[in-house]
C-alpha cells in the first residue's frame, strides 16, 4: 500500500497574487462587497467594508484564498495599511512575511 501524496503548500504562488504595489489596491471604503462563490463557499459571502470586524475577515479571506486581480478590486490600500497590525496577527507567518517583502510599507 502506498501512502497519498502530502497536499501541496499553501504558500505556492502567493508571492504572485500580492500586487506589485499598494496603489494598486483600488477597493472600497465603505458600502458592501460580495465575493464570489469561488472565493466565499462557505460561511459570509458578503462584508461591509465600514465595520472593522467584516473587513478584517474580507481581507484575511483574499490574503489567503485571492487572486491578484480579486485584491486589487476588493482591498483598499489605506484600509489594509491601518488594519495590517491586526491582518499580522491573524495570518500565517509565512504568508506576512511574503506579504512584508513584496510590499514593504506594510511592515513599517
Amino acid at each position: 500500500m502506498t501512502s497519498p501524496a502530502p497536499l501541496p503548500s499553501r504558500l505556492i504562488g502567493v508571492a504572485d497574487r500580492i500586487p506589485e504595489s499598494l496603489s494598486a489596491l483600488r477597493g472600497p471604503t465603505e458600502g458592501r462587497v460580495s465575493l464570489p462563490l469561488r472565493l466565499a463557499w462557505t460561511g459570509l459571502s458578503e462584508y461591509d467594508v465600514s465595520d472593522p470586524r467584516q473587513r478584517l475577515t474580507l481581507y484575511r479571506t483574499l490574503i489567503d484564498c485571492g487572486q491578484r486581480g480579486d485584491i486589487m478590486r476588493y482591498v483598499n490600500a489605506q484600509l489594509l495599511h491601518a488594519d495590517w497590525p491586526r491582518i499580522r496577527r491573524l495570518t500565517a507567518r509565512r504568508v506576512i512575511a511574503i506579504w512584508e517583502r513584496r510590499l514593504p510599507e506594510l511592515a513599517a
